[in-house]
């Protein structure tokens, strides 16, 4: 039960993050055939892939079989280090072994 508040608010925290990363700064200069990608339109959608990237890594670390403690600390890494903790994690972080899901479940007849 508590696992699943905290995922709620950390997805809607992520989600008032994402409108930051669709922001694009305002510039009071208007020059003719700029160059897009230098008044933030480009790192404002590298923004947004890189953030459902990491919520995909937080689902799967809270759907995990790992500790609480595990959970927390490999979400961290992700929260506070995006891209580089997105990576340690898919080289490190052992995710067959803590798979929740390893296959279906037999039903039992009763």
């Amino acid at each position: 039960m508590i696992s699943n508040a905290l995922f709620s608010t950390l997805l809607a925290q992520l989600c008032w993050f994402a409108t930051f990363a669709l922001a694009a700064p305002v510039d009071t200069v208007h020059v003719e055939g700029g160059n897009a990608w230098q008044y933030g339109t480009g790192g404002g959608i590298i923004g947004l892939i890189v953030l459902i990237l990491d919520i995909i890594v937080f689902i799967e670390v809270f759907q995990s079989s790992r500790s609480p403690s595990s959970k927390l600390l490999w979400s961290l890494v992700v929260f506070l280090f995006p891209v580089v903790g997105m990576i340690i994690y898919y080289v490190f972080s052992n995710r067959s072994a803590h798979n929740s899901r390893n296959g279906y479940e037999t039903l039992t007849q009763g």
